[in-house]
Formats: structure tokens, sequence, C-alpha cells
């Protein structure tokens, strides 16, 4: 396989997919904020069955960050994310500056809502709005046909979708699988800052939301189960655990065809998140 090519400017990757594209050639993206690890990995593997070159975007998007969240902690590793791309079907890294996403004097925002409202917004208000912006100018910027994101960020993938249907963006999105560790835990840039102790506590959140997911209980007690056993299991916080609607997240009803099972919690100041069909 050839060196993956890293592109900086938004004028370098039109040029680039024009050039695939005038071949005829169909183009899939990947969006990640870095800190490679398996899950995104396998986004590339799954998505080399829908397209003809591959894009694995590399940046961390400072408008789905609050003041007082991660932004300048979170995991920056350039080389090692290429290292791991190697025997990947990735033909382009286009890993911008931020100031070549948002330069000066940039003054747009996109409003979600559906999907958007509730659980991740309860506690970041801020956040599905800068996710959807940077997701259509990573679109637009990249010209993609086709893009994939994973199911662990399950309310994320569903906004995307809607965003890209109500903008008329011209890109397939594809949901993919959660991939987990050996116990369970669903893989996350955020899981490299959990220490030992920490990492055990981490590893039985799979566990309480299978139960969550096939609980008989009425479904608000069912939600007070699963919080009680978080904090059971050493969780110190829980943002939420829920049952909801599997195609619009709201409150499950009577036409609902199928339920989620959704948790956040965290473990002192990391916060982890998962999911499973109920």
């Amino acid at each position: 396989m050839s060196e993956i090519r890293i592109v900086r400017t938004i004028h370098d990757m039109r040029a680039q997919v024009a050039a695939w594209k005038a071949e005829g050639l169909r183009v899939g993206l990947v969006p990640t904020m870095g800190a490679l690890h398996a899950g995104h990995l396998s986004l590339v593997d799954q998505i080399s069955q829908k397209a003809d070159r591959i894009i694995v975007s590399i940046f961390v998007n400072p408008t789905q960050f609050a003041a007082h969240e991660d932004l300048d902690t979170y995991p920056r590793q350039e080389a090692r994310d290429l290292e791991a791309l190697a025997g990947h079907a990735a033909d382009c890294v286009y890993a911008p500056l931020a100031r070549e996403v948002y330069p000066q004097e940039f003054a747009t925002a996109i409003h979600m809502q559906g999907p958007a409202l509730g659980l991740e917004t309860d506690d970041r208000p801020h956040f599905f709005g800068g996710v959807a912006l940077v997701v259509a100018k990573l679109f637009t910027q990249s010209q993609a046909d086709v893009a994939i994101f994973g199911e662990k960020d399950y309310q994320q993938l569903l906004v995307i979708r809607r965003m890209a249907r109500d903008l008329d963006l011209p890109v397939e999105i594809l949901g993919a699988p959660i991939i987990r560790e050996a116990d369970g835990l669903a893989m996350s840039s955020r899981n490299a800052y959990l220490n030992a102790e920490q990492r055990q506590v981490a590893g039985k959140l799979s566990g309480i939301l299978a139960d969550l997911a096939v609980s008989d209980l009425p479904i608000e007690e069912a939600e007070n189960a699963a919080r009680e056993q978080l904090l059971e299991a050493g969780f110190t916080q829980v943002d939420y655990a829920a049952l909801r609607d599997g195609d619009s997240l709201q409150a499950i009803g009577a036409d609902s065809q199928h339920r989620r099972a959704l948790i956040a919690a965290r473990i002192d100041n990391i916060r982890l998140i998962d999911n499973m069909p109920a």
C-alpha cells in the first residue's frame, strides 16, 4: 500500500477529491478527532466496501467543547495515528489547523433540534451544534460520497443523519457497530485517561447497560435501577441512564418500533458513554 498522503488545506483536499472523481471513483470519509483505536480502524475497513478512495479526517473540533471541558488536554498524537492507519485502506489523512476550518471572523452556527434534544444536551447544550457544524464543513470540504460513524455515539449518529437530510447534503451516512474490549467496555479515546482502578470500574458499564436493555420493569424503575447499579459499581456521577425510542430518542410510545438503552456516567472527571439496542 502506498504512503498515506497528509492534506492540511481545503484547497488541496478538494483538488485531490476532484482528481479521484474525474476517474469515476467513489470517495468515503471517516471523521475522527484522532487518538485512533481499533474502533476507528474498523470504520476504515468497513467503509472500504462502499468507497474506492478513503479520507480519514483528524481534527479536534473546538466548537463542541465548552470552556470547562477537555479541549486542551484531548489526546493529540498524529504520528501514532498515521502508524495505526498503516495496513488499512486509508488513502488520505485530512488534518487541517483550526484556523483553516474556522477562519478569523467565522460567524455561522447550526442549531439542532429533533434527535439532538435531551440526553447529551441536558448536560452539554452546546455539543450537537458544534458537532453538526464541523461535520457539515467536513462534508463540503471533502465532497465525500459516503461517510461512516460509530454507533457508540448513537445520538450523534442520528443528529448527523438528520442534519445531512435537512440540509440536502449529498452524502450517504453509514452507522457501524460498537467495537468492545474483552470485558465489554466500548472502545473510546477517553479510555486512555483511566488508571488501573478506574478501568476496573469502567468494565462494569456494559453489563449494567445490558441489564437496562432487557429489563422488564416499568421504564422509570428500570432507569433508576441502572443509576443505582452504576453508583454501587464505583461510578461517581450518572448523567443519564435511559430507555428511549431507537429511531427518534424521544420517550418510548405505543408506536415505537425499536428501543435503545443509553448511559452516560463519570468516574471522577472521566465521562464514558455507551448504548445498546433494547
